[in-house]
């Protein structure tokens, strides 16, 4: 009879490892929130070896991204907006912002964002980190003003306000005007906000 014998250590990936790393970051994110998460601490969570999540995930951004279940990467809507001229930096965030909720799968995606953090302390806290982390900390780095994080979190009251009546409330008739005429009515919000 041979037995198997086994080498100590962290097991190695199964069918579903990805999953389960991602399961045990989201957990993480929740306890601990974004800066005090770690790839080794994600491992340690899922029973795995820090290597099999580095082998699924570059970065914690990554892993973060994946764990909230974002439409898009927030990394992308940041370049998007920080590429251009910086007199025409409202209309690129509100078109980057309005293109995530204008989409159906994103839609679907951000009202469950929206409404587990309004119910969740937790979620509330990871994205609140994540996306100072990936959109709010670089576009304020952009921006050469002592306020530039008051400015930039101004606009993410526009923007959040923005997306709660028309996506979840439904109150016409922002609920039904066309994207472009909302977005000419925020891009000027917005700049004042950020250059004003």
């Amino acid at each position: 009879m041979t037995t198997e014998r086994r080498t100590p250590g962290r097991r190695p990936g199964g069918p579903d490892t990805r999953g389960e790393i991602v399961q045990a970051a989201r957990e993480s994110f929740a306890d601990k929130g974004f800066a005090a998460t770690s790839m080794r601490a994600v491992a340690r969570r899922a029973g795995v070896d820090a290597a099999l999540v580095h082998h699924y995930f570059d970065s914690k951004n990554e892993l973060f991204i994946e764990a909230l279940a974002l439409p898009v990467d927030p990394r992308r809507i940041a370049a998007q907006i920080l590429d251009g001229p910086d007199d025409e930096i409202g209309r690129r965030i509100a078109t980057a912002f309005l293109g995530v909720w204008e989409s159906p799968d994103g839609q679907q995606r951000m009202k469950a964002l929206f409404r587990s953090a309004l119910s969740s302390d937790e979620v509330a806290r990871m994205m609140r980190e994540g996306i100072t982390e990936l959109i709010i900390q670089p576009v304020s780095a952009m921006l050469d003003v002592p306020d530039a994080k008051l400015r930039v979190g101004m606009v993410a009251t526009q923007l959040v306000g923005t997306a709660v009546v028309r996506y979840l409330v439904g109150l016409e008739p922002v609920a039904s005007v066309d994207a472009e005429t909302l977005i000419d009515r925020l891009a000027p919000v917005l700049q004042q906000h950020l250059t004003g």
